[in-house]
């Protein structure tokens, strides 16, 4: 019987390259000249240093346009809503990256399978929806519905079994 699993997964090399570019074109901009600007990253979870929150803005930018270049999806940053006062005029913001779907993003998968009527099962397996049907055709179809109605989370489709 062909399935899949739907998942959300960010490619963790990628977004080391991704911080390490963005670091190496701030240090060399003009406008960061004697700044303190940064970006650190531990995990899954960045934190962005600046002088101020505009340059602040200026660094989550830069960070997004690298991790665009770098294939990942900037969906999938959750960046805080307030900058926190550090050490004198310097400000922080916390960045984390979203990995694996949450169980409300699941349930709704599944609830948005099961009412367009294909022929096909879905069960959550942990932080990912697996599917399955009889025929690799209407996976195709489930993969296309997918694509067109989930838009708040970047999704790959893996382990394509026939």
């Amino acid at each position: 019987m062909p399935s899949f699993d739907i998942v959300s997964e960010v490619d963790k090399p990628e977004l080391r390259n991704a911080v390490e570019q963005a670091n190496k074109e701030i240090t060399g901009r003009f406008d960061f000249k004697g700044s303190d600007a940064r970006v650190e990253q531990t995990e899954f979870a960045l934190s962005v240093y600046a002088d101020d929150d505009f340059k602040l803005d200026q660094v989550l930018d830069i960070l997004r346009s690298k991790l665009t270049k770098r294939n990942i999806d900037i969906r999938s940053m959750e960046v805080a809503d307030k900058s926190e006062k550090v050490s004198g005029n310097k400000v922080k913001r916390s960045v984390t990256i979203k990995n694996g779907l949450d169980s409300d993003t699941c349930k709704k998968i599944v609830k948005l399978i099961k009412d367009s009527k294909l022929k096909v099962t879905a069960s959550i397996q942990g932080d990912s929806v697996r599917v399955s049907g009889a025929k690799r055709d209407i996976l195709q179809e489930c993969i296309a519905l997918m694509r067109k109605s989930v838009d708040e989370v970047p999704l790959q489709f893996q382990n394509f079994r026939d």
